[in-house]
């Protein structure tokens, strides 16, 4: 249960990263299924609340980067997926993809 993820979640978090986008890939291993992608995010979001991280300002995105779904455009094999919200000083954002997952981080104050 001490995995890489937990692992680089903590260290980010330590680091001082603020914001987070969680892209759930080799979704093509599953056959593309929700119920993996669910069961994901329930776990994900088990540790990185422990972490310091409020999961509700999280864009969770399930992408296959060998295929090429859900990164730049809507995925033809996840019909199912209807998008991601996450909350934002800003208000609520929301998206499809992991593109629009990275367009929607906000600049840090410097």
């Amino acid at each position: 249960k001490d995995g890489q993820t937990r692992e680089h979640a903590l260290l980010a978090f330590t680091l001082g990263v603020k914001q987070l986008i969680v892209a759930v890939n080799k979704m093509d291993t599953t056959k593309w299924s929700e119920d993996r992608f669910n069961e994901i995010i329930k776990e994900v979001t088990n540790f990185i609340k422990k972490v310091g991280y409020n999961p509700k300002s999280v864009a969770f995105v399930p992408i296959s980067g060998w295929h090429g779904d859900n990164m730049l455009e809507e995925s033809p094999n996840m019909t199912w997926y209807k998008g991601w919200t996450k909350e934002t000083k800003a208000g609520v954002v929301k998206g499809k993809t992991l593109l629009d997952a990275i367009d929607a981080i906000e600049p840090p104050s410097r």
